[in-house]
């Protein structure tokens, strides 16, 4: 399966916040990501199931990597722990710098206009929490 016959993923916005989230991923810090459950709601998308891949496209809008989700979770914020913030590979040494960077995002102007509004960020707020691995060229499905 290449990666035109793959739904796609795009980290962040395109520009130096993608660029550096696919470079991560490229090269195997980056493990996790987040996104706020609101985005996908508004967006009315589901949200990803384990076993799903993605083809993950770089700034310019071409696919970068593949990737197949291991474990996807919807949680209040204040379960994301130390180990999963530090698997977003940002060089978020624990949950509190992430949470500091996840609220910014979430609140960012390109967040707000999507949504109409300014979201309410708290502990209590439902993020999807998901989980992933690369998948080589050619990989099949079941390995």
């Amino acid at each position: 399966m290449g990666h035109d016959d793959l739904p796609t993923l795009e980290l962040a916005f395109p520009g130096p916040e993608r660029d550096r989230g696919v470079a991560a991923i490229l090269d195997g810090r980056k493990t996790a990501l987040t996104g706020l459950l609101e985005i996908y709601e508004h967006a009315e998308e589901a949200v990803p199931q384990t076993g799903q891949r993605f083809s993950v496209l770089d700034s310019d809008g071409r696919p970068a990597v593949t990737i197949e989700l291991v474990d996807v979770r919807v949680v209040p914020m204040k379960e994301i722990d130390d180990d999963f913030a530090r698997a977003e590979g940002r060089g978020y040494s624990d949950v509190a710098e992430w949470r500091a960077a996840h609220e910014e995002f979430f609140r960012s102007d390109g967040v707000c206009a999507f949504l109409g509004r300014t979201p309410v960020i708290d502990e209590g707020t439902l993020v999807v929490a998901e989980r992933f691995r690369v998948v080589k060229p050619g990989e099949p499905r079941d390995r």
